[in-house]
């Protein structure tokens, strides 16, 4: 599957240019934002890491063989991208047992910043947001187009599209949860089985936010759409007065699309026939979905970029700093910019 089969079309118009992106893990910089506050007691020690060309889950690995425990007795809140320098929070679970020596796990790749104890572990999902520093290198694009082009990006904010790092390898884990599906059974292992439901949701929801955008709609409230907040899993449904509040002006609330599950969509109206138009297309997935017993749930289908700025280091060079709430993806704003080329590479662009 190609990148537009996956994501869907742009917003805000044909790419500006071509650059590079992650020439070097620096060029991708990610820090988890944690809005919890850490009580200094517990029997669980929370570790601030730096990881450098390193995913998640191999650090985990390290911390628990340095640790001398089990690797379920580690936590973290989400995963975080292998090519990147990423600063990101683990919990050990140490009922009764002094601060472990973590030095093993340590090299170039891996540092713990900081560590303190905590009464409670780290929970999936429980970081508020995600700040980057991006580097795009090897920029051919003209300044003043980009710099429009950013300017209505924090304006208007850019369509959610979960990333193509979702869905592996030329779209393999969409084509994974499609044999399942049509099996009608799903994967013993725990970690496939998570990967291939999260894939088929993230394709649906691109499915239905596609349509919207080359509708015009994306960005817009209909009656019967579901709204919600920028950091709220809760939704409502729209009526008259609510395709007129202000909030939706300011980037604040949104129209929300479907995580399929259980049960038809809780949308109404344009909203609803769009929706079931989408899982009508792709029945296998969506009877899979609500046969494995997944949730029906929202995602907001507008993505405002928080604090977003930019300059030029060097001529060819373009840095953006941004938040985006956790769960969404970095990748799918710099879409909005340029086309991504393999480093090294000058002609011939393709989408990272």
């Amino acid at each position: 599957m190609n990148e537009l089969q996956l994501l869907g079309p742009r917003a805000h118009g044909a790419p500006c240019g071509t650059a590079v992106l992650k020439a070097v893990a620096e060029d991708f910089q990610v820090d988890e934002v944690l809005d919890i506050p850490l009580a200094g007691e517990g029997e669980h020690l929370w570790l601030w890491v730096e990881k450098r060309e390193l995913n998640t889950e191999e650090a985990a690995k390290r911390i628990a063989r340095a640790a001398g425990v089990p690797l379920k007795l580690i936590s973290y809140a989400g995963l975080k991208d292998r090519q990147a320098l990423t600063r990101q929070w683990f919990s050990l679970h140490l009922p009764g047992k002094v601060d472990p020596d973590l030095s093993a796990a340590e090299d170039a790749s891996l540092s713990i910043l900081k560590q303190v104890r905590h009464s409670r572990k780290l929970q999936r999902g429980a970081h508020a947001a995600n700040g980057f520093t991006l580097r795009l290198t090897q920029l051919v694009a003209d300044r003043e187009t980009l710099d429009k082009r950013l300017t209505q990006i924090a304006a208007q904010g850019i369509p959610n599209y979960y990333g193509l790092q979702r869905f592996g390898f030329e779209g393999g884990n969409v084509a994974h949860a499609r044999h399942f599906a049509a099996n009608k059974s799903l994967p013993e292992k725990r970690n496939v089985r998570s990967r291939v439901l999260s894939a088929a949701r993230s394709y649906l929801f691109n499915q239905v936010l596609a349509e919207r955008v080359a509708a015009g709609t994306w960005n817009q409230v209909l009656l019967g759409d579901l709204l919600a907040f920028t950091d709220s899993r809760s939704f409502f449904m729209a009526g008259e007065a609510e395709c007129s509040d202000p909030r939706l002006a300011i980037l604040d609330l949104h129209p929300t699309g479907p995580l399929w599950g259980v049960g038809a969509s809780p949308a109404a109206g344009a909203a609803h026939v769009l929706e079931q138009a989408v899982a009508q297309g792709e029945t296998a997935l969506a009877d899979w979905l609500a046969e494995a017993g997944m949730a029906h749930e929202r995602r907001i289908l507008r993505l405002p970029i928080g604090g977003l700025t930019w300059h030029y280091p060097e001529s060819d060079v373009l840095q953006l700093e941004f938040v985006l709430p956790a769960g969404c993806f970095a990748t799918v704003m710099v879409r909005e910019l340029v086309d991504l080329l393999p480093a090294g590479q000058t002609d011939n662009p393709c989408v990272f």
